[in-house]
């Protein structure tokens, strides 16, 4: 993250944003949002990975570094722009509000998507069709995007297997398999491009008007990538395999605030001396794709690049492992080589060694502090007089409990430390954090949708360890309140963070 602004943000994944359709996305809704963002005086809207999602839902655990996640074309956007036809959304299902029914939404709208593809075959105006045209053979996607079509196409052939199960010919990619896979799956690949299409038509349109509005959006890219995923099957020799694809060791971390048994994400590790050999050139392409799409970029588990925990496959949890070094700065030179300076913030919290710090600090990236660890009752480097100016301070992150939810899981005793600290000048607790976060130092202070709404733990959007029944919270209907607006704009004003400066 460049510049000395002092800026103030929203954190509201898309999938979080209300509508009829079931599942948040790019069409009108957004539009409202960001609307509504600009006129309580914020200046950036964090999202998480805008990455196709596997088994779980969850954008961490994506299908592929590089593509889109089509659930989050907007069906409306296509019907206004005549890519469906209007009858499709005559009688839509009666969707719950608030949370995101994954297992009714995801198969009506693959019904949706599919008949706009074959509404577009044959009658997509002359301009959709060239712009479908320009997107194939845009050399921003020639990396990737084949590759993620015959990934797909051959992963629905198989019924959702992952690839290490499919015959042993495509399993290692062989140059003739691949061909007549290509050709026998030539239709399911046509259709896997063009969501591709439609996702960075919608996104790019919905970037360009929260540009216009003063917003910046910051993305955020994790570290590792799904072992079921594109990348991995099209990219083996950069992952530490076995013979048969399997993950030799993957990636967690041991037992922190979040977990007593640390988190086993389960993630393969990267070859890190083999992508050196290629002059990270994986990495450069996967940043240059994020930061296409993004004005900011979130790297989560900044410490695996000075540092990761590796544990051995087969462990059920994460406590066995050891630290292995990564690549430390010259992977970032070599970014930095390609693309130049990188707007970036690290995600530097759990167990932070000084080694850490030193390539936090040394790249000049901000790090992270979070309101709801500063309260232990010692002085917390979370406390907000502690904050120095390269830092992005949150009340608390998609990992964390709600404020409201948090306090309200305290005793007593933490209750009264909590108040004691930020005080009850506006009255409610996550108004009060707000204030906390907008007064500290830093430059940039981002607040969960959640927290300016009030809303308790049922309004959590991860619980880290937890596998089901995570990313699924919404924003119910009219839940864009102008009184919360002002209340924002006024702290903004009162921090010097209002998007005028």
């Amino acid at each position: 993250m460049t510049g000395t602004e002092r800026r103030a943000g929203i954190l509201l994944h898309p999938t979080s944003l209300p509508g009829r359709y079931g599942i948040g996305d790019l069409g009108p809704d957004a539009r409202r949002f960001l609307a509504w963002a600009a006129g309580a005086q914020q200046s950036v809207w964090q999202i998480l990975p805008l990455c196709p999602t596997g088994p779980w839902n969850s954008p961490y655990v994506g299908l592929s570094a590089f593509a889109g996640n089509p659930w989050l074309v907007s069906i409306e956007q296509l019907v206004a722009e005549g890519l469906l036809g209007e009858t499709a959304i005559e009688n839509p299902p009666a969707f719950s509000y608030g949370r995101t029914e994954f297992e009714r939404v995801l198969p009506w709208k693959s019904g949706l998507l599919r008949a706009a593809w074959r509404h577009f075959r044959r009658k997509a105006p002359v301009a959709a069709r060239r712009d479908l045209e320009a997107f194939l053979e845009a050399p921003e996607h020639s990396g990737w995007l084949s590759d993620w079509a015959l990934f797909m196409a051959l992963r629905i052939r198989s019924g959702g297997r992952a690839w290490t199960s499919w015959p042993h010919d495509l399993h290692r990619r062989e140059a003739g398999a691949l061909r007549r896979a290509g050709h026998a799956l030539s239709a399911e690949i046509a259709y896997q491009k063009f969501l591709q299409f439609l996702f960075f038509r919608q996104w790019m349109r919905i970037k360009e008007e929260a540009n216009r509005l003063g917003l910046l959006v910051m993305g955020d890219l994790p570290i590792y990538v799904a072992h079921d995923s594109a990348d991995v099957w099209a990219n083996q020799r950069l992952f530490d395999l076995d013979g048969e694809g399997r993950p030799v060791e993957v990636a967690g971390v041991p037992p922190d605030y979040f977990s007593e048994i640390g988190q086993l994400w389960g993630n393969p590790l990267y070859r890190w001396d083999r992508l050196a050999e290629e002059g990270y050139a994986w990495w450069v392409a996967r940043m240059r794709c994020n930061l296409r799409l993004t004005d900011l970029l979130r790297i989560d588990h900044f410490r695996g690049f000075a540092a990761y925990w590796a544990i051995p496959a087969g462990e059920t949890t994460a406590v066995e492992g050891s630290w292995v070094p990564g690549p430390g700065r010259a992977l970032f030179d070599a970014v930095r080589e390609a693309l130049g300076e990188l707007p970036l913030v690290a995600e530097d919290l759990g167990h932070i060694t000084p080694d850490v710090h030193e390539l936090r600090r040394g790249l000049g990236i901000p790090g992270m502090r979070v309101l709801q660890f500063a309260f232990d009752g010692s002085d917390n480097e979370h406390l907000p007089h502690r904050h120095p100016e390269d830092v992005v301070v949150y009340t608390g992150t998609h990992d964390n409990d709600t404020t409201r939810g948090w306090f309200e899981s305290l005793d007593e005793d933490g209750r009264r430390i909590v108040r004691g600290a930020i005080g009850k000048r506006e009255g409610r607790v996550e108004w009060d954090m707000i204030r906390a976060a907008y007064g500290s130092a830093s430059r940039l202070a981002v607040v969960p949708m959640q927290d300016v709404l009030g809303l308790g733990a049922e309004a959590r959007m991860n619980t880290p360890g937890r596998a089901e029944d995570n990313w699924a919270w919404r924003l119910a209907p009219d839940s864009l309140p102008a009184e919360a607006a002002e209340r924002l704009a006024r702290l903004a004003a009162e921090s010097g963070r209002t998007s005028s400066g």
